[in-house]
């Protein structure tokens, strides 16, 4: 499976900014194929975990009304060098992480 999260840190005054963008198709399963009228079954991811330097800050539970390829913006205390962690899980147990060093 090809990488599925970008993930940009930089570090100002104490304060680690971090912005992702996590490929991955969120169905809802309302969705109907046009041609067939077939529902389209659901595939979303269900939990987001966000890690400090191998320590948990942020663990996010989504669901089905969050869009395709969703972005996540958001900010921790910590210094350049530090590492940020990224992963996730979906509803087929499908799974991906990935991890940057604070600029």
């Amino acid at each position: 499976m090809a990488k599925t999260i970008t993930i940009r840190a930089r570090e100002l005054n104490g304060q680690v900014r971090v912005k992702s963008i996590i490929r991955h198709p969120m169905e809802t399963g309302l969705r109907k194929v046009k041609k067939t009228g077939k529902k389209i079954p659901p595939h979303y991811i269900k939990e987001v975990i966000v890690s400090r330097n191998n320590r948990m800050v942020m663990e996010i539970f989504w669901g089905k009304s969050i869009s395709r390829n969703p972005y996540l913006a958001f900010e921790v205390s910590g210094s350049k060098g530090d590492s940020i962690a990224i992963s996730w899980l979906d509803n087929r147990g499908n799974s991906d992480s990935a991890m940057v060093s604070v600029r």
